[in-house]
């Protein structure tokens, strides 16, 4: 059994569960936020059995894919205010897959 912990965009998450839903994969979806943009970011965990994570991977992998955006950064100190939009990559998933020793759905 393996733990897949997919953060994704939060463009990208409605997409992606409709799509892992119709593979009767099941997900728990938890909302978060990233780091350098702040923007709204969704963390999935999928379980599922070791033959699957494949599948699964390739259904993140076709729905997540990444693009650039142009975004007006917040003002990180006074020293270094930064007025200009810049182009940023946005999208994509960051993945991990876990072994799990023991599941109990109760």
């Amino acid at each position: 059994m393996k733990l897949i912990i997919a953060i994704v965009h939060d463009e990208d998450s409605g997409k992606l569960t409709d799509k892992l839903s119709k593979n009767s994969i099941p997900v728990t979806k938890l909302a978060s936020t990233g780091g350098f943009l702040r923007a709204g970011n969704v963390t999935l965990m999928i379980g599922t059995d070791d033959d699957k994570v494949d599948e699964v991977l390739e259904i993140v992998k076709s729905v997540c894919k990444s693009r650039k955006e142009v975004v007006a950064p917040a003002t990180v100190s006074m020293a270094t205010a930064i007025s200009w939009p810049i182009e940023v990559t946005v999208g994509g998933a960051t993945i991990f897959v876990l072994d799990i020793d023991r599941f109990e759905k109760v």
